[in-house]
């Protein structure tokens, strides 16, 4: 492939921001390639108002001119002589922007903080740099304290010493080895020294988790109520006292294409907002034309192929990702209209076969790339899934019993949940969907719903 369609090709599949940054990377590179202005149409144009100045007679005009305002005000002025002189002060001198901005707060650094507030020696803080340096983004640690104590040459002792003291550090329970130890320090912490509870935390989590309580009851001798009091003050504990410090930011996605309802048919409208409309630069256009040869003229001749490559590669992109949608609503009107609950089996060869496109052309610009839709903003990736037989003969989308699937465990009995065979049951009984039990589990791991054991609720 020539180096111009591989960029073609890399066009199609980059996503928004990934577009907008490769275009303003072009348009620094190449010199015959610059931002036009966006033409206004005369009808959409806001003409500004002429400006009309009141007369003013040659008194007034004096009055003006020579009135002591700020001694007239007083008292009653809306703003300080401070807060006048401020705003008069140079650009320069004030804070900067990024000044008054405040960093999101991470977990090492709000331990080194604590720790460097700590009576502790040089080498204790160097220990306790080596254990917040190896913690993952839970808190948890993730080495030993024999490897800290040979990273560190520091006796094991007082490596044991220094972990004790930063695990009582805030959160509560950071630097744990395992949710057990890191549960047990939060209730030491909290005053908590009923033996039943330190067993069940120390001896019987995985107990507690798969909900086996009756063998709890006998062990102990105690009554479900009981036990209850105990599993609340578990639920207090924080099992991950790391994960409030989480160093990952929200990625917000700005969608390429708006879907919108209009007198019961679908209008599509593409996202050019921030994307900037690109032109040969009539600067060097003219120095082609004048005696430029040599080098020069074949660097511009140059520039001047991959400029138009470009802008031709954007509206080819722009027109290909316009005709993809189109396919898309007319396959997927049900969604549109009624929701994810209506959307139809669809692979890439019946949009591929319906634009007269290649099939992986439909894939790469279908990639990153998000629709605005009356149903919120979703992937294009959304709308193609796999079909599922129904005792009429006809199919229905994945995506849509796995809509099903959600709802019904969200209306179910929590203490008589849905196990996997009656779900299935019921996409029989009532939809007519033929369904096995580990498609259904597989669609409620994809979903991050939990089996009907860990669902079940006794209290």
């Amino acid at each position: 492939m020539t180096p111009q369609l591989q960029q073609a090709i890399k066009l199609l599949q980059l996503s928004r921001f990934e577009l907008l940054e490769a275009v303003q990377q072009e348009l620094l590179e190449n010199p015959m390639l610059e931002e036009g202005v966006k033409e206004i149409s005369e009808e959409h144009e806001i003409q500004a108002p002429a400006e009309t100045r009141p007369e003013v007679s040659y008194e007034d005009a004096e009055l003006m001119r020579n009135a002591d305002w700020e001694n007239y005000l007083g008292d009653f002025s809306s703003t300080a002589k401070q807060v006048q002189f401020k705003e008069t002060e140079a650009l320069e001198e004030m804070m900067s922007y990024e000044a008054r901005l405040s960093g999101k707060p991470s977990l090492d650094g709000h331990l080194l903080w604590q720790l460097c507030l700590s009576n502790i020696t040089e080498e204790e803080e160097m220990i306790g740099e080596a254990i917040i340096g190896n913690l993952d983004s839970q808190g948890y640690l993730m080495s030993t304290a024999e490897d800290i104590a040979s990273e560190t040459l520091s006796p094991l002792a007082l490596v044991e010493s220094m972990l004790h003291r930063l695990q009582r550090f805030d959160p509560v329970g950071v630097a744990a080895r395992s949710p057990r130890e890191c549960l047990l320090i939060q209730l030491e912490m909290l005053g908590q020294d009923d033996p039943i509870l330190l067993s069940l935390v120390g001896d019987h989590l995985e107990d507690i988790e798969k909900r086996r309580y009756k063998p709890l009851l006998r062990k102990f001798k105690i009554q479900m109520e009981d036990l209850k009091a105990y599993l609340d003050i578990i639920q207090s504990l924080d099992p991950m006292p790391g994960a409030s410090y989480g160093s990952e930011s929200t990625i917000y996605v700005s969608p390429d294409v708006f879907v919108y309802e209009y007198e019961g048919d679908f209008v599509i409208v593409m996202n050019d907002d921030g994307l900037p409309k690109l032109q040969l630069s009539p600067y060097y256009m003219d120095d082609m034309h004048l005696a430029v040869k040599g080098p020069d003229r074949e660097y511009l001749h140059d520039k001047m192929r991959s400029a138009m490559w470009l802008m031709k590669s954007l509206h080819q992109r722009q027109r290909t990702l316009y005709k993809v949608v189109e396919s898309i609503v007319r396959f997927q009107r049900g969604f549109f209209e009624h929701g994810v609950t209506k959307l139809k089996p669809l692979i890439l060869k019946d949009v591929a076969d319906d634009i007269e496109m290649h099939e992986s052309t439909v894939s790469r610009i279908t990639t990153n790339k998000y629709v605005a839709t009356p149903h919120g903003i979703v992937e294009l990736k959304f709308f193609f899934n796999s079909a599922l037989e129904m005792d009429d003969g006809t199919q229905v989308g994945s995506e849509s019993v796995k809509a099903i699937i959600k709802k019904m465990v969200s209306e179910e009995d929590p203490k008589h949940p849905y196990s996997d065979e009656k779900i299935a049951a019921v996409l029989k009984e009532r939809l007519d969907v033929n369904i096995a039990r580990r498609t259904v589990a597989k669609y409620r791991a994809v979903l991050g719903i939990d089996s009907s054991s860990k669902r079940k609720q006794v209290f």
